[in-house]
């Protein structure tokens, strides 16, 4: 209900022209929980491909949360499955299998898939804050929305958390459908991942797909200098930081 009711507030726009704030207020508010997404959720929780503090692992997976994807574990274990059984029968979002839509957002809608085994992410088991956060996953996108509306006000919630969120949604969910379908395969890997720029400069580099399943535990997903990775740029200045350690390179 909340996944329909937030497209269907996209109406909103027609009531609050976008102007150049409202733009930044896009762009900014996408931008950082789009990272939230690719470090955290998926280069994090769901492949360990760097190591993070307890503390910056919680803002890590807070920040992730903030996009309103459901919980980081939730998330990651379901991730897992996929790399696992990557457009094979049990592979959870696979267009070769089950068509477009479901792979980009069917899977998402159907309460098959909203328990996951716990078993698969049980590293993260041990810290009863992650714990409660993937439990309360809506607690960090409502308090983000509530921010956003509270320091731009009205026009700034409906472009920077109803839009910015939407939008977010099927960029990411593009990883799921559109990289399994149209681009290129450098690497022969047993799926039909595929590499596609497009997608990688709107994704800040997961659209580097098929390197992504040729080596699934890597930090870094753009393997020339040319394949654009703005996560794994970001990733870099944090562990010169001391605050993201032992990223993993390409393999």
């Amino acid at each position: 209900m909340f996944f329909v009711l937030l497209h269907l507030a996209i109406v909103l726009v027609y009531w609050t022209p976008v102007t150049p704030s409202l733009v930044l207020w896009f762009l900014a508010t996408y931008s950082i929980r789009m990272f939230g997404i690719t470090a955290g959720y998926h280069r994090y929780f769901g492949h360990r491909s760097y190591r993070l503090g307890r503390a910056a692992q919680f803002a890590m997976a807070f920040l992730a949360q903030s996009s309103a994807q459901k919980g980081v574990l939730w998330w990651a274990a379901h991730h897992r499955q996929h790399h696992r059984e990557s457009d094979r029968e049990r592979d959870v979002h696979s267009p070769a299998r089950q068509g477009f839509w479901w792979a980009h957002v069917g899977w998402i809608l159907s309460n098959e898939f909203d328990e996951y085994d716990p078993r698969a992410v049980q590293e993260f088991l041990k810290f009863p804050e992650i714990r409660w956060l993937d439990r309360h996953h809506w607690v960090p996108t409502v308090a983000f929305g509530a921010l956003v509306a509270a320091i731009g006000g009205w026009p700034a919630f409906v472009w920077g958390y109803l839009v910015s969120t939407v939008v977010l949604y099927h960029c990411t969910f593009a990883i799921n459908s559109l990289a399994h379908l149209w681009g290129t395969r450098p690497f022969s890997t047993p799926d039909e991942s595929r590499n596609n720029i497009w997608l990688a400069l709107i994704t800040f580099g997961e659209g580097w797909h098929n390197n992504h399943h040729y080596s699934p535990g890597s930090c870094r997903q753009g393997r020339v200098w040319w394949e654009i990775d703005i996560t794994y740029m970001v990733l870099k200045a944090l562990s010169l930081l001391g605050i993201a350690r032992d990223l993993r390179p390409f393999r």
